[in-house]
């Protein structure tokens, strides 16, 4: 909207002065006036094409350093699922999360089908089939997160200092259920401190579907049973190719 209104307040300031030198000024002093305006219409043609070009390069930049923040709000989700597999229940301890990648072990186990002889009563007895789960092994969590950097999940990348906010709740799945929640978050301002203020504003407000929703860059939900993230499947593209390549 700003480079409308400047765009039509410099032809309007055009058409006007060239009014006013047509009809007053001198023909041995327009020179000078020549020399200004070819002044002013380079500094109108350098902010238009600044306003033009500053949320491209805005949208670039917030693109990689949103893609960095992502990546470690998936490792923090996939540790916080891990957990609740092998516990049932997330945590919000940071520190003991850390601990559990490197000790804790998901068990393998094996379904099956088996045949077993029931009495219905009165000497009665009947074959029915029913399932069985053995436990044939274990295999450690750690294996899951090779070659990603867990240790530093936290940290947000990009930010001095500042870690990511991790809650864990309860929410009701359907009426009379309730199950565990938890959300890892950080905001965006952070984030993307040191660009346009302007368009950072705008960021933290905006909701459509292929961005970012809203002011905060999050992965699971205290209000909702979720483990996605409120960020678009542009930010997976990478993740499916990895699956791909296996």
């Amino acid at each position: 909207m700003n480079l409308f209104v400047m765009i039509f307040a410099a032809v309007a300031a055009t058409v006007l002065v060239a009014y006013l030198i047509v009809k007053f000024l001198p023909l041995k002093l327009r020179w000078i006036v020549s020399i200004l305006l070819l002044a002013l219409s380079v500094f109108l043609g350098y902010k238009i094409y600044m306003g033009v070009m500053a949320p491209i390069k805005f949208n670039k930049e917030k693109t990689v350093r949103f893609a960095k923040v992502i990546e470690n709000l998936k490792i923090i989700r996939d540790a916080e699922v891990a957990h609740f597999q092998v516990t049932g229940n997330y945590t919000k301890d940071k520190n003991g999360l850390i601990q559990f990648i490197d000790t804790a072990k998901f068990a393998i186990t094996r379904t099956y089908t088996e045949v077993k002889t029931v009495d219905t009563g009165g000497g009665i007895t009947k074959e029915v089939e029913v399932k069985v789960t053995d436990t044939t092994g274990y295999e450690p969590v750690l294996k899951k997160f090779a070659k990603r950097d867990y240790k530093n999940m936290f940290k947000v990348p990009g930010v001095a200092g500042k870690e990511f906010d991790l809650a864990i709740g309860v929410a009701e799945k359907v009426q009379g259920l309730k199950v565990p929640t938890f959300e890892a978050k950080t905001d965006k301002e952070a984030v993307l401190k040191g660009l346009n203020k302007s368009l950072i504003r705008v960021e933290k407000e905006d909701i459509r579907t292929d961005q970012v929703k809203g002011e905060y860059i999050s992965v699971g939900s205290l209000d909702e049973v979720t483990t996605g993230g409120n960020w678009p499947p542009s930010y997976d593209k990478g993740d499916n190719k990895k699956k791909n390549d296996k």
